[in-house]
């Protein structure tokens, strides 16, 4: 499996798991020239956006430490930007999460941790 299925699985898992826990998928892959996020959802009021990170179980580092600050910046302004697209106020309730899964080498399992508002919405 390379990289980029790898991925694709990992945000699959992201979403059955956020279908699971209440939330209402938007959008998948919103994407513009210069990123994209993952997944964009709804739960209650608020608006989610989600940074899908996806390794094999036991590469000695964790999903979330790939997200460097350029990374967050790149989130912040998606983000924004997916919000003005859509007409949605600034100041709606809204943040950015991170989904980190850790996929056994026989593809069998997956650990989810989910970071919750993981990105402020300030430079």
């Amino acid at each position: 499996m390379n990289s980029r299925e790898l991925g694709n699985l990992g945000e699959k898992i992201a979403r059955d798991y956020l279908k699971k826990k209440g939330y209402k998928i938007l959008a998948r892959n919103f994407k513009r020239k210069w990123g994209e996020i993952d997944v964009v959802a709804k739960k209650k009021k608020s608006i989610v956006f989600v940074e899908v990170k996806t390794i094999l179980e036991k590469q000695g580092f964790f999903p979330e430490d790939e997200i460097n600050w350029k990374k967050k910046n790149q989130l912040r302004k998606i983000a924004q930007i997916y919000l003005q697209e859509f007409k949605i106020p600034f100041e709606s309730p809204w943040q950015i999460d991170i989904l980190a899964i850790e996929i056994t080498s026989n593809f069998k399992k997956a650990k989810v941790r989910h970071f919750k508002n993981a990105i402020e919405d300030r430079y």
